[in-house]
C-alpha cells in the first residue's frame, strides 16, 4: 500500500508538471494511465466513484 500511495504522487506531479507546461503526447498518456492504475488500487478510489455517480445523477436529474 506504501509503494502504491508513492506511486500515486510521484505520477500525479509529473502528470501536474506535464499539463501545465502543455507538453501533451504519448508520454503524457502513458503517465496519465499509469497515475490512474494507480489510484484505482488506493483508498481514494472508494470515494472517486462515489463523487462520479453523484455527479452523474445530478447532470440525469436536471
Amino acid at each position: 500500500m506504501a509503494i502504491t500511495v508513492s506511486l500515486v504522487a510521484l505520477f500525479g506531479l509529473v502528470l501536474f508538471f506535464l499539463l501545465r507546461s502543455k507538453t501533451l503526447g504519448w508520454g503524457s498518456a502513458f503517465i496519465a494511465i499509469m497515475f490512474g492504475f494507480f489510484l484505482a488500487s488506493t483508498g481514494a478510489s472508494g470515494p472517486i466513484n462515489q463523487l462520479t455517480h453523484a455527479v452523474i445523477d445530478a447532470i440525469r436529474n436536471m
